[in-house]
């Protein structure tokens, strides 16, 4: 891994301290838990807030996956509206998860707070902004259906979006109150200095290579020992690799990239003044965000194609900002990367029995932040007597995804040509 390259804007601006630590020698533990974003370390997190002994491997640096990669905004809820949920869940799932996964940006807030993480918390909002008159009739549904469950959400007309944006592009939005941005690679390094607080072990630069169950429990090897555990939680999301067969083909990747400018001070004034995050609804969708600094960060669903001064992403960069915002003028990018996202065919994340005693949550579908927070806490739960019935999410076994490279070599390539389209 070179660390002389940042994984993202938020790798280089974190005010939270990298974390490193080497593979403990000849010792057991209650779980260990593979990967070191939101969902391993909550997971250890909760579990040494719970007494238990845990241990994260992580095979790059605490972030180094979709964690250190995202866009920064603490969403409530997944991408479908709450009546689809209960459609797909029923009713003893539904309502538990729509309620759990309604208030997990405070859940992130409230560790925030209680850690003093330092992570350019905000707490003023998104915005899901109608890319077009399709998109403001969506988001009147989803308003209708969250105002009836006594949700914090207003809808914006376009004049109203306009002034929350700088931009009039939009044809109204949908602000949601309870949600937020922060930066994700600091809020990772901070889960990672509370859990080391609590008594957790982090190991960086520790990659698992196999998983073997015997009577005693598991044992995970990796290429500077094995370690031992009672139960395995892998918290690898989009960044699963053949570690444990098949739980790679159980979702389709993804990749989104982002741009940051430079600081722009006055200059971008107007936009985004009150510094809430937004994502449109168009069905390649994009987004766009402040820092505290006054950087923009743009991005968009597909791979970098370039870098953070030429390609086809730097264009399409400077095209959008440009038809978003006309008196900005041409901006100079600082940082340009993308990360991958586990998207799953109902658009729902899975928790995973893969055996006795390994677990795993997976296919966040965009929304690792507040997912990887509730589920961590989840599994401390289910490691700790928590019954399975009273998790977010039914306990399943994992199923492939019917010609799943197949759909996300797909995606790439529409996603490259409408990067090649808007550029121009």
């Amino acid at each position: 891994m070179d660390r002389t390259l940042p994984v993202s804007l938020w790798d280089a601006t974190a005010e939270e301290e990298d974390l490193v630590g080497s593979l403990p020698e000849n010792e057991s533990f209650d779980v260990a838990i593979v990967g070191g974003g939101f969902t391993g370390l909550s997971t250890a997190l909760h579990c040494a807030e719970a007494g238990l002994s845990a241990c994260v491997l992580e095979a790059g640096q605490v972030g180094f996956g979709g964690s250190g990669r995202n866009v920064g905004l603490v969403n409530a809820g997944i991408w479908l509206p709450p009546t689809q949920v209960r459609e797909k869940l029923g009713e003893t799932y539904g309502p538990r998860f729509l309620k759990r996964f309604g208030d997990g940006p405070a859940s992130v807030f409230d560790l925030i707070e209680k850690h003093q993480i330092r992570c350019e918390a905000t707490r003023e909002g998104t915005i899901h902004a109608a890319h077009a008159a399709s998109g403001l009739r969506d988001l009147e549904a989803r308003w209708k259906e969250w105002t009836s469950l006594g949700e914090p959400v207003d809808l914006l007309s376009r004049s109203e979006v306009a002034a929350k944006t700088g931009t009039d592009m939009f044809h109204g939005g949908l602000w949601d109150h309870r949600a937020g941005t922060i930066n994700p690679m600091a809020y990772c390094r901070g889960l990672a200095r509370a859990a080391r607080a609590a008594g957790a072990r982090i190991c960086t630069g520790i990659k698992a290579e196999t998983l073997r169950k015997d009577r005693s429990g598991w044992s995970v090897q990796t290429g500077r020992g094995a370690l031992r555990a009672a139960s395995v939680v892998l918290g690898t999301n989009a960044y699963t690799d053949a570690l444990w067969p098949g739980l790679a083909r159980s979702y389709t990747a993804i990749y989104y990239f982002q741009l940051a400018t430079e600081p722009l001070g006055d200059r971008a004034g107007a936009v985004l003044p009150h510094g809430q995050g937004i994502w449109d609804t168009a069905p390649i969708m994009s987004s766009l965000r402040k820092d505290r600094s006054g950087r923009l960060i743009i991005g968009s669903m597909g791979k970098l194609i370039g870098t953070k001064s030429t390609g086809l992403s730097h264009r399409w960069a400077q095209k959008r900002l440009s038809r978003m915002f006309p008196g900005l003028g041409r901006v100079r990018f600082e940082e340009a990367w993308h990360g991958r996202i586990a998207m799953t065919p109902d658009h729902i994340p899975r928790i995973h029995a893969l055996a006795d005693g390994l677990y795993t949550p997976i296919g966040y579908n965009g929304r690792g932040i507040t997912t990887g927070t509730i589920f961590g806490e989840a599994m401390a739960g289910l490691l700790t007597g928590m019954k399975p019935e009273e998790l977010p999410l039914p306990v399943t076994e994992p199923a492939a995804v019917a010609a799943a490279p197949l759909k996300a070599r797909f995606y790439n390539i529409a996603f490259s040509a409408n990067q090649f389209i808007k550029g121009f």
